[in-house]
């Protein structure tokens, strides 16, 4: 065990769940109506304490366990054989456990945002535990667990390059909400702005901070190579926040907060792949082109394809961590066939378990609540509470 090493991810898995707790609550709650703050709150925290206990039950053993190069097996459910004592690499394992199981709370948390103000709670947390299991913890055995997309896999020495998350994290959530949101159907009424634009600016800058703690926690080690990848998902973060904000103001005149912390969110998006293997050069033509890559298909989703992917996670996370990951491939850290290859293989994968799953824990739990839930809020409707005293 090395000191430093394990001091260094402590702090770390404390950031990401932060991204989660508050962090992505504040954001995404800022951008819904009055009438619904409360329910995106309680997915956030109910997503983050059914995660973690499937986690623990079964999720870490798939992902990181013994099995086969498709599926890690069950021979570490509930940390079987893990104590104190017990190593990964230079960490207790243990604590690699608990770093990796925030990227668990927080990839089915991202989808939250694309069915946020119609979805049905029951049907959300059944869903996100299944999803977690089934989807996100056997893809991250393939690229983090040494499985079938890593090196020596079916792409031969040269796997996927993925350092944070672009495919394990941002290309799964984002092809989830994609899907979902085309399951559920559009809102019945999209025309309020966001409720609390002060809520998405420090939900924002929470997510700007705890990304530090996912990019350059991802090094596994307190090094330069951890702060090589601090450093450059800062600047990827704030490349993106300025091109977003000056894309906008050529378009329509005005450069809106709202845009710009999406911005910086699509910058952290798309660097988060790339974090472990650019120079900060990069790092800002990474942000830089996300700012606009991002905003145009978001304009793209929303006004031509027509789906109401509520708070823009296909066109920001799928996106961004889409790009993220061919850009290693252009700036020659990886194989272009491992690249392409490997997100042909999870978008499939996401798509057909994303959409098994929605329709069979449809069966059991409606997806969508009723249209006078819809119209009360899910606040009062699903919850029994209110977060103001006069809602819209």
């Amino acid at each position: 065990m090395n000191a430093a090493d394990t001091a260094w991810i402590i702090v770390a898995t404390a950031l990401v769940l932060f991204m989660t707790l508050p962090g992505l609550a504040l954001f995404y709650g800022g951008l819904v109506r009055a009438r619904n703050v409360l329910s995106v709150f309680m997915h956030c925290y109910a997503i983050a304490c059914v995660m973690s206990i499937a986690w623990f039950l079964l999720g870490y053993s798939i992902a990181f366990g013994d099995g086969n190069p498709v599926w890690g097996g069950t021979g570490k459910a509930l940390l079987n054989g893990i104590d104190a004592s017990t190593l990964s690499g230079t960490l207790p394992e243990v604590l690699f456990f608990a770093f990796q199981m925030t990227f668990a709370i927080i990839t089915p948390a991202l989808i939250v945002g694309a069915y946020v103000e119609r979805a049905n709670f029951a049907w959300v947390v059944t869903f996100s535990a299944l999803w977690m299991l089934i989807c996100y913890a056997p893809v991250t055995h393939w690229i983090w667990g040494g499985g079938m997309l890593s090196d020596g896999g079916i792409f031969g020495e040269v796997g996927a390059r993925d350092f944070a998350g672009g495919i394990v994290v941002h290309e799964t959530a984002g092809l989830a909400a994609l899907v979902i949101a085309l399951l559920l159907g559009p809102r019945r009424d999209k025309s309020k702005p966001p409720h609390n634009p002060g809520y998405v600016m420090i939900g924002a800058a929470m997510l700007w901070i705890g990304w530090f703690g996912f990019n350059g926690g991802s090094q596994l080690a307190a090094d330069g190579a951890a702060a090589m990848a601090l450093t450059v998902t800062h600047i990827s973060a704030a490349a993106a926040s300025i091109t977003w904000a000056a894309w906008e103001r050529i378009k329509y005149g005005k450069s809106s907060m709202v845009g710009m912390v999406t911005g910086t969110i699509a910058g952290l998006a798309s660097i988060t792949p790339a974090s472990g293997f650019v120079d900060p050069v990069q790092a800002l033509i990474i942000g830089g082109i996300a700012g606009v890559l991002c905003q145009e298909s978001v304009s793209l989703i929303r006004n031509k394809v027509k789906i109401d992917d509520t708070l823009d996670v296909f066109a920001v996370h799928g996106v961004g961590g889409i790009f993220g990951t061919i850009m290693i491939a252009v700036f020659g850290a990886g194989s272009y066939a491992a690249q392409f290859g490997s997100l042909a293989i999870v978008g499939v994968f996401t798509i057909v378990v994303t959409v098994v799953l929605a329709k069979l824990v449809g069966l059991v739990f409606p997806m969508r609540v009723d249209a006078e839930a819809e119209t009360t809020g899910l606040d009062l409707a699903q919850h029994g509470e209110s977060a103001y005293d006069h809602v819209s």
